[in-house]
């Protein structure tokens, strides 16, 4: 039986990876900042907890993963999936609206991180999985802000992977691509208010009409990537990025391409600045 710790576990993706490791007989540990969201939906299960946990809030994250530490003895899967969304053009977003974003999807990450790892390091064991996006992988117009945060994930994981293997301690970068959750609605995705008439018309500007019609029209199923999730954290080997849905794995393919491409055509001016062999044989 492995024990999950799911942040946002009380809607969309979370909620569907608290109910397929139930139901594959494991113990959850399950945080929302309002508990009752979770019993309501799971009932009085005995093998979930269902804890209260604002993820910026560093003490609730500590006294979440003692309470589940407590109740089961060990964590073995972290998964940092509470977030959310900011939709504006980078200009746009205002100096308040990027701190809120920013203390949800990157320090509240490293808040829920850093206490669950000691218990993973005495341990000798466990998977963290980081939720990022396709937006951690290619900057989208219109996604700047968010899609920052998702990089910031990105750089934060690659670097948890090195530093966490000596301990048995595996980490991998979970990219959904658009999938029919809420995440466009407005429960999980805040639209900066500061328009700018100049982005009317633009990539930019032109995204705010394409997120309110992709709203509940996205091509990802949710509850087959909770599925793929559980197939992927069984797995002898698990990746350290795991794309999710045929958009995202057709971006990384462009993105692959188009950085080929360029780095090609500026290859030569990119490695002219090292020293040349004879000054370096010379000093």
């Amino acid at each position: 039986m492995k024990v999950w710790f799911i942040t946002g576990a009380s809607r969309g993706f979370g909620a569907l990876m608290t109910k397929e490791a139930l139901a594959a007989g494991d113990a959850v540990i399950a945080t929302a900042r309002n508990p009752r969201t979770i019993t309501d939906q799971f009932g009085d299960h005995p093998n979930l907890l269902a804890f209260a946990l604002d993820v910026a809030n560093e003490a609730q994250a500590k006294e979440a993963a003692a309470a589940g530490i407590a109740r089961f003895s060990r964590i073995d899967v972290l998964v940092n999936n509470a977030g959310y969304g900011l939709l504006g053009a980078v200009e746009e977003a205002t100096a308040e609206e990027i701190e809120k974003i920013y203390a949800t999807n990157v320090f509240g990450l490293l808040k829920v991180t850093r206490a669950v790892l000691p218990y993973m390091r005495r341990q000798r064991s466990g998977h963290v999985l980081n939720f990022s996006s396709i937006g951690g992988y290619f900057g989208y117009p219109g996604w700047g802000v968010y899609g920052s945060t998702k990089f910031a994930v990105e750089g934060l994981s690659e670097s948890m992977a090195a530093e966490l293997e000596p301990f048995g301690i595996k980490v991998t970068i979970v990219e959904p691509g658009f999938f029919r959750t809420d995440f466009l609605a407005d429960t999980s995705l805040a639209i900066s208010p500061a328009s700018i008439a100049d982005y009317e018309g633009t990539p930019a500007g032109d995204m705010r009409s394409f997120a309110a019609d992709a709203n509940h029209a996205q091509p990802g199923n949710p509850a087959k990537l909770a599925a793929g999730i559980m197939t992927m954290v069984n797995s002898v080997n698990p990746p350290l990025r795991m794309p999710f849905g045929s958009d995202t794995v057709a971006m990384i393919e462009a993105q692959h391409a188009s950085v080929e491409k360029e780095l090609s055509v500026w290859r030569e001016l990119a490695v002219s600045t090292d020293f040349s062999r004879d000054a370096t044989a010379g000093a």
